[in-house]
């Protein structure tokens, strides 16, 4: 052994080194390591012939041992000592411990005594240390050795297998699938690992030792019982078995290695030989390829139409897209196996393949040459000759591009040039007709250039002999055949047109000449007839008059009216003589008036009946007309008297309400006089009246002679009435109130001038400002702030009580005369207050409301304030506040 092996046996063997003495205190894996040592050593005695019984007794003389050693090792052991005393067995047994001991192998508490003397612990501890060093250390997997090199073999074995879990050497064996699968994965026909079951442990173990030890040569090292009913299996015997499995199956491997080896060498020879035939295969299949591509590629057969060069084309693009590349792959391959198989043959030592004649690297290359080029200049002719029938095939697509176009152009033309619709046109339809002609003349000149252009295409297809020349030749001809007639059709056209645009101006002139006098002829006639007709209305005798010398113009026109009508009838009849000379169809009326010659004499002598008809109508206005202005200065003449007269009486009556001549009796009186001198005035109204019925009549509705109208009068007089009834009534109620209220003579005027002084505009009423002025003139405190607002409010609410913004002077003496008598009877009202209260200091809203009328009671309860006196009962009123509210501190 060398310092390497030597050194790796001492680092692994380090931790056996301390014998685990206390372990083989445990009798299930004492009795395991029993059974297994002794089955692992018989295993090896058993070649020397012999074997032992009994592991403490049968090496206590040293000779077995020493023999076991020389089995496992191979080697010659010093000389044994044959005596049968205890020195000589002390003697072999250090000669084998010496040994193993030069094996490097450390021993340590394991002296020869303790063999001799049979102690199990150290018996079995040697034999472990034999194990390891014979049986584990040379084992190396993947660069590791010994225990964990054996653990490494054991899971690559069993690592195809799910249900196999190798991590150590006891509990990972425990289910016996380990042993079957490695029993399985070097011979798989000597178990049936599929029926294997993991919840059948003894099955397991029982089938894998029975197995290695009938086909493996394995002894039954252990019994599945054991396994099975130990929580942990002993370790080491269970490495001493696995170690078993793997020395029987390396021993299968080397011999697979060889034949292997062999099999390779033979594979080789038959890979290049099959390399040389598919060479030679590849090379021939390449070149027959190669033979019949060429021709096709030099095959310059041209093809009259471009789709059957396009379809060469197109084959030509399959054959680089499709056929070429396999073969570039198959030549490039080919080159790859020459080169790959000659290298074979040099590392084999072999000789170089020679391949047959013509079959050669180079040869191939030559005739790959030659394709390329001949598919070099197939493509160039290819593209050449695309090349010139495009031209072929651009030259015949325009000349069917333009061919088709013109005829398209001139499909109907002649129809249209043939069509004889001049005949029943109007002058502004020839007019049309000859611009459309026009332009389809200069249509027809501009598509000169493209028969042109047609029959120079057909003329250079011709000369580059295109296939279908015939047909081309044939269309040309037509077009040039048509073009000629079109151009004829053309002139003849124009011509008639021209011509009928003569005559349809000449008559066109007649017509508009015609039009042009009959307008405002027939015009002038219908002013005429609507004028003759026309329902006159006239107010005044100077309108009726108007009229009348307008009339005697309008006849005195007649003669001249008459010479016009005869022209326009001569112009109608010299359009008629055209017409029937040179038989002009005439399509129609004249287009410029709708006047016939027919209406034109209907309406003349329609006016020349309405004349007298008029001239009567006239002379019967004149005289309405003359009773109509009597009537009017009639009516002006008593208008104008009577209206002046109201108004004088209006304003006599309304100074003597204002002024304060006498009392109000002398005023009464004299008012009454007024009343009774107006009624007296009565029969003229009426007769007035009588005379405004007559106008009515007449339907007069101006009078230029008064300004006065009947209404006018009317609503005056009724004024008049209105105004001396209610100021003879207004006095009657001053003396009513003066004598209610004992108001004297003096207070009464005094009222009158404030009530006139602010009264600016004299209308009889004062508005809010105005009435507002006239009580601070007369004492009263009416402030500006919101106390002094309310106030005036209140008294606004009396005074005008239907809230019509004015005060008239019945309602200020009212309230003046109310004001004057409330402050004069004050303390009298506070005295029938206490009665009513009698000796409480309140009055309750229930007894005013039972002691005085509804109105009066609810004037009182608003003025009153809420007692709050320590003796108020609901309903309390202080009527002490009834006195400060109507009449101010000062009257209590």
């Amino acid at each position: 052994m060398d310092h390497y092996d030597s050194q790796q046996t001492n680092d692994y063997m380090q931790p056996e080194d301390d014998w685990d003495r206390d372990m083989l205190l445990d009798p299930a894996w004492e009795k395991q390591q029993r059974k297994t040592f002794t089955a692992w050593c018989n295993s090896h005695l058993r070649k020397a012939g012999t074997q032992i019984d009994n592991i403490e007794e049968d090496f206590r003389d040293g000779l077995k041992l020493m023999l076991l050693l020389e089995v496992i090792s191979g080697e010659r052991l010093a000389k044994p000592e044959r005596g049968k005393m205890r020195v000589h067995k002390i003697s072999n047994v250090n000669k084998a411990l010496d040994f193993i001991a030069s094996k490097g192998v450390k021993l340590v508490s394991i002296g020869a005594e303790e063999i001799v003397d049979g102690n199990v612990k150290m018996t079995l501890g040697m034999i472990w240390t034999i194990i390891l060093r014979f049986a584990i250390q040379d084992i190396s997997v993947e660069e590791t050795s010994a225990k964990e090199g054996l653990l490494l073999w054991c899971q690559r074995k069993t690592a195809p297998y799910k249900n196999v879990n190798i991590q150590n050497f006891h509990i990972s064996w425990k289910d016996g699938l380990g042993f079957c699968a490695l029993i399985h994965r070097h011979r798989p026909e000597l178990i049936d690992y599929g029926k294997l079951r993991k919840d059948d442990p003894l099955t397991n173990l029982n089938t894998a030792f029975d197995v290695a030890e009938k086909y493996l040569d394995i002894p039954k090292m252990l019994d599945a019982e054991d396994i099975v009913g130990t929580a942990r299996p002993d370790e080491k015997a269970i490495m001493t078995y696995v170690s078993s499995f793997y020395h029987a199956f390396s021993g299968a491997q080397k011999a697979e290695t060889a034949a292997n080896r062999i099999c390779k060498v033979l594979a080789v020879n038959q890979e290049n030989e099959q390399l040389m035939e598919d060479y030679e295969k590849l090379a021939s299949d390449l070149l027959e390829w190669i033979r019949r591509t060429i021709p096709w590629l030099e095959n310059r057969a041209p093809e009259n139409t471009m789709q059957a060069m396009q379809q060469k084309l197109e084959d030509f693009r399959d054959y680089r897209r499709l056929h070429k590349p396999p073969k570039v792959q198959e030549k490039c391959q080919l080159e790859i196996n020459f080169n790959t198989l000659q290298t074979k043959l040099r590392l084999s030592n072999r000789p170089a393949f020679m391949p047959s004649e013509g079959k050669m690297v180079s040869d191939i290359n030559n005739a790959w040459g030659g394709l390329e080029q001949a598919e070099k200049g197939y493509e160039e002719w290819l593209l050449n000759e695309i090349r010139r029938l495009e031209r072929l095939d651009h030259l015949a697509e325009k000349f069917r591009q333009k061919a088709s176009i013109h005829e398209s152009w001139t499909d109907g033309k002649e129809a249209m040039l043939q069509h004889k619709d001049y005949e029943t046109a109007t002058l502004s339809e020839i007019k049309a007709l000859l611009k459309k002609h026009e332009a389809f003349e200069s249509d027809l000149a501009a598509h000169q250039d493209r028969v042109e252009q047609i029959a120079a295409i057909a003329q250079e297809l011709n000369e580059l002999d295109y296939y279908d020349s015939p047909s081309v030749n044939a269309r040309c001809q037509k077009i040039c055949d048509q073009w000629d007639n079109l151009g004829a059709l053309t002139q003849k056209r124009r011509e008639a047109l021209e011509r009928t645009e003569k005559l349809l101006e000449t008559i066109d002139q007649l017509y508009l000449e015609y039009a042009k006098r009959a307008a405002p002829f027939n015009n002038w006639m219908e002013g005429a007839m609507e004028d003759l007709q026309d329902t006159f209305i006239v107010h005044t005798i100077e309108e009726i008059q108007g009229l009348t010398t307008a009339h005697e113009q309008f006849k005195a026109t007649l003669p001249d009216a008459d010479k016009e009508r005869q022209a326009i009838l001569g112009i109608h009849n010299e359009v008629s003589k055209i017409v029937q000379t040179y038989h002009v169809n005439m399509a129609g009326t004249n287009p410029y008036t709708t006047i016939t010659p027919q209406e034109i004499n209907g309406k003349w002598d329609h006016v020349r009946q309405l004349v007298p008809r008029r001239d009567q109508a006239l002379m019967e206005e004149h005289a309405r007309q003359q009773q109509n202005e009597r009537l009017r200065k009639q009516f002006g003449a008593q208008a104008n008297v009577i209206g002046p007269w109201i108004q004088t009486k209006m304003e006599e009556i309304g100074r003597i309400s204002i002024e304060m001549h006498g009392t109000l009796e002398d005023q009464l009186s004299h008012l009454r006089q007024y009343e009774k001198s107006i009624v007296n005035y009565k029969p003229k109204i009426d007769q007035l009246e009588g005379d405004h019925q007559q106008i009515q009549e007449a339907l007069i509705f101006d009078n230029k002679h008064t300004n006065y109208t009947m209404e006018h009068i009317r609503v005056g007089w009724e004024q008049l009435l209105t105004t001396i009834a209610r100021t003879i009534n207004e006095v009657e109620n001053q003396i009513l109130t003066r004598d209610a209220k004992g108001i004297s003579q003096e207070q009464m005027n005094e009222f009158r001038a404030s009530f006139n002084h602010f009264d600016r505009d004299h209308s009889g009423t004062l508005g809010p400002e105005e009435f507002k002025a006239c009580l601070i003139s007369l004492g009263y405190d009416i402030g500006n702030d919101a106390q002094g607002e309310a106030e005036f409010a209140r008294i606004m609410s009396i005074v005008d009580p239907n809230r019509l913004g004015v005060v008239t002077f019945q309602a200020f003496i009212d309230f003046m005369s109310r004001e004057t008598a409330d402050t004069d009877t004050a303390d009298q009202v506070m005295a029938s207050f206490k009665i009513l209260a009698g000796d409480k200091n309140y009055i309750t809203v229930d007894e005013l409301r039972r002691e005085l009328p509804p109105d009066q009671a609810e004037y009182c309860i608003a003025r009153m304030a809420p007692y709050s006196g320590p003796d108020a009962v609901p309903g309390a009123l202080d009527y002490m506040s009834f006195s400060t509210a109507l009449y101010g501190e000062s009257d209590l």
